[in-house]
């Protein structure tokens, strides 16, 4: 099977799209996969490196505008697809050339763009609704990285149940697991937070992730602690309006910090040593930060919206979505060790089920479904 990868569409600071295709690649590749990955200049040297066997074609110019590699994708790509003459061409993210007779495999993400639009940029939830129709209509095979977001697909623009793959995001258990005290410790260095105990957050601060209901729930569940908690919003500045606001009236006493985005190599300290970690999010396609957390045994905190249950199963606590909900679990959390620890333990245990290998064998199944 020789598969054609678009990953011209991976943004520069390889957030979940970067991840996916990352991990992706090599597992495509030790499953036979004969690979072409069409990437930008930046990406060049990290996908000979990720999978020396795969041929990596780099096209230009720079293509970090979406309009910009949109055209790329339906003008040129069609050409590349003509002279490269693979069996199935992977556009892993929503959009699809549409000028090629070639199947074309296509990962959704998640629905939010339709179930929740307020939560995204008004121009941004037009366009990926715009293209979700298009795919679901338009590609030979559809892969999700949940049951959850295949079903809401289906439901809200009437696609082929038939046509879709489910392949659950993995973890790199080589780096996401338990670490040492003084690991844990090194990491908290950075995060001028002193010897507090913290609740950790990462994903990126935009309204989907529900991070300001997060902050005033902390708030809360710090009354009448003699030791409270840090808070540290790990990840990158979203368009969040009201964050600034809600950092701004937490109590002085209170310590809160936002450190950006932190190393890879940073991240298993962080997460193992969260004495919580919380993602309270409205909605996800899968929810990758709760997996690489309960890989290394954090206690994770999340809701019940779309695929999250998928993910944390029983090896998680789960609250609502609105400041009462978080604060009172999240209280409960902190003034429980044992069933922490009981969670964690657990955590690790349900992680182990999710691989990247087995995400690849999916894949293969979907392009082997819209090759035949």
């Amino acid at each position: 099977m020789h598969v054609l990868l678009d990953a011209t569409a991976v943004p520069a600071d390889r957030g979940g799209v970067g991840r996916y295709v990352d991990e992706l690649v090599p597992e495509l590749v030790r499953a036979g996969v004969q690979l072409t990955i069409a990437c930008q200049g930046r990406d060049g040297e990290l996908f000979a490196e990720l999978a020396p066997d795969a041929e990596v074609i780099v096209v230009g110019p720079h293509l970090e505008r979406r309009l910009l590699r949109l055209v790329w994708e339906q003008v040129v790509l069609p050409r590349l697809i003509r002279r490269v003459r693979p069996d199935v061409v992977h556009s892993p993210h929503y959009t699809m050339p549409l000028a090629t007779r070639t199947p074309v495999v296509v990962t959704l993400h998640d629905a939010t763009f339709f179930t929740t639009p307020e939560l995204h940029l008004r121009a941004k939830a037009r366009f990926f609704r715009a293209w979700i129709r298009i795919a679901a209509r338009r590609a030979a095979a559809l892969v999700t990285p949940s049951l959850a977001t295949r079903d809401e697909v289906v439901r809200l623009v009437g696609a082929d149940a038939a046509k879709f793959y489910v392949a659950y995001h993995g973890v790199d258990h080589e780096r996401f697991r338990p670490v040492s005290n003084p690991e844990a410790a090194r990491v908290r260095a950075t995060l001028d937070i002193g010897d507090r105990d913290y609740v950790g957050f990462l994903g990126t601060l935009e309204p989907r992730k529900n991070v300001t209901a997060l902050i005033r729930g902390w708030v809360r569940s710090c009354t009448g602690l003699d030791n409270p908690p840090a808070l540290v919003l790990a990840g990158g500045k979203g368009w969040d309006d009201a964050l600034d606001a809600a950092i701004a009236a937490v109590p002085p006493h209170l310590v809160i910090r936002r450190p950006g985005y932190l190393p890879l190599g940073d991240l298993p300290g962080f997460l193992a040593g969260a004495t919580v970690l919380a993602y309270p999010s409205r909605g996800e396609g899968f929810g990758l930060p709760v997996l690489e957390a309960m890989a290394c045994g954090a206690t994770v905190l999340t809701t019940r919206e779309l695929s999250l249950p998928e993910v944390g199963g029983d090896a998680v606590a789960y609250c609502g979505t609105d400041d009462a909900s978080i604060e009172a679990e999240l209280r409960a959390l902190l003034n429980d060790a044992p069933r922490r620890a009981a969670l964690a333990e657990a955590a690790i245990v349900r992680a182990q089920t999710f691989t990247w290998a087995a995400a690849a064998q999916a894949h293969l199944r979907a392009y082997e479904a819209a090759f035949s």
